[in-house]
């Protein structure tokens, strides 16, 4: 089994920053994609950014404020969010893509969520 634990969500003024991190654990060969996805409330849950090896990708609502970061020693992975706008309020989910044998397959994990809120 695996686990994605993270940590890092709160309450931040606009244009202030937060740092999400989730580590994962358990039994783990190979993570492929490592992820943060959000969701507000009655809205779908949509890809924030992501890290494939050492690709990254982000959603263009946040590109230039927030950065992905991958640290494959731990088995985790940080977002830095810069310059939040309320818009940004939103549960924040750590997604990842792992193997947990050689040659198995790949299962999609993903966590609990943290609350990130953007408020004056």
């Amino acid at each position: 089994q695996v686990q994605l634990v993270e940590s890092g969500g709160g309450l931040v003024q606009p244009g202030g920053s937060l740092r999400l991190s989730c580590a994962a654990s358990g039994t783990i060969f190979d993570i492929n994609t490592m992820a943060w996805y959000r969701q507000a409330p009655g809205k779908q849950r949509d890809l924030v950014a992501a890290v494939t090896y050492g690709n990254t990708n982000y959603a263009d609502s946040v590109k230039g404020r927030f950065t992905i970061s991958r640290d494959n020693a731990k088995n985790m992975v940080n977002l830095q969010m810069n310059s939040l706008k309320p818009e940004d309020t939103a549960v924040y989910y750590c997604y990842a893509v792992i193997r947990t044998r050689i040659g198995g397959p790949t299962y999609q994990w993903w966590g609990q969520g943290t609350q990130v809120t953007v408020s004056s």
